[in-house]
C-alpha cells in the first residue's frame, strides 16, 4: 500500500517542516493549503489524513465530517485549539487522534504510526447488517430475498447507512453522499429514494428506520 499521506495545513512554515519530517520517515505527503482544495479529494487515495482545524475556506470540522461520509481512512486533527470541548467533538466525529499545536515532528510521526497499526474499521470490501449486505466493490446489494436492484443513489445510501451500522446518519450526511447538496429540494428528493429504498427491501425494510430530528439508522434487527 502506498504511504501517501494528506496534510491540510495553511501555515507555510509548520506545513513545511511537516512535510520534511514525513519525507524523512518514509511517507509521501501530499500538502494542501486551504479548506477549499481539500474538500473534493478522495480520502481513500491517503492512507492517514493530516487535518488542521482553522484553514481558510471549508473549516477542519466540515472535512472531517465529509470524510467519514466517504471514508474510515485515519484521521489526524492538528490544532491551536487546546479547549477539551473542541477535542471531544473532533473524536466523536470521527477523528482517530487530536494533536495540539505547538508539537514535536517526531510525536506526529508516532501518532501516524500508531494510527496505521490499528485495524481498519471497514477492512473488508463487503458489509453485512442483519439480513442486508452490501458488496462495496461490486457496488452491489442483497437482502434475505436475494439480490437488490438499487440505483446509484440508493447504493450510495445503503452503504453509507451500512458503514455506520447502528448509528444515526444525518440527513445532511446522506445528501452529501449520494445527491448534490446544492440543489434546491435535495432533502426532500432524499426522503423519495428512501421510500423508493424501503420499497426494494421489502420486510428486510424494517431495518431501516427513521430517527426523527437527525436522519435515518440501518439497524442490525431484522
Amino acid at each position: 500500500m502506498s504511504n501517501r499521506i494528506l496534510l491540510v495545513e495553511d501555515d507555510v512554515s509548520l506545513g513545511q517542516q511537516v512535510v520534511q519530517t514525513l519525507s524523512q520517515a518514509g511517507f509521501d505527503p501530499h500538502w494542501v493549503q486551504d479548506g477549499d482544495a481539500a474538500r473534493d479529494l478522495d480520502p481513500d487515495d491517503y492512507r492517514v489524513i493530516v487535518l488542521d482545524l482553522m484553514l481558510p475556506g471549508t473549516y477542519g470540522m466540515d472535512l472531517l465530517k465529509r470524510y467519514r461520509v466517504k471514508s474510515e481512512v485515519p484521521v489526524l486533527i492538528l490544532s491551536a485549539r487546546d479547549d477539551t470541548a473542541d477535542k471531544i467533538r473532533g473524536l466523536k466525529l470521527g477523528a482517530d487522534d487530536y494533536v495540539t499545536k505547538p508539537f514535536f515532528p517526531e510525536e506526529l510521526v508516532a501518532r501516524i504510526q500508531a494510527c496505521l497499526r490499528r485495524p481498519n474499521l471497514v477492512g473488508t470490501e463487503r458489509l453485512v447488517v442483519g439480513a442486508i449486505q452490501v458488496d462495496l466493490e461490486r457496488r452491489e446489494g442483497s437482502n434475505s430475498a436475494g439480490a437488490l436492484s438499487l440505483t446509484p443513489v440508493e447504493f450510495e445510501i445503503l452503504a453509507l447507512l451500512a458503514r455506520r451500522k447502528g448509528s444515526a446518519v444525518t440527513r445532511e450526511a446522506l445528501v452529501d453522499a449520494a445527491l448534490d447538496p446544492a440543489q434546491d429540494g435535495s432533502r426532500r428528493t432524499l426522503d423519495v429514494h428512501i421510500s423508493r429504498l424501503r420499497s426494494k427491501l421489502g420486510k428486510d425494510a424494517i431495518q431501516l428506520e427513521t430517527v426523527w430530528g437527525i436522519g435515518y439508522r440501518l439497524s442490525g434487527n431484522a
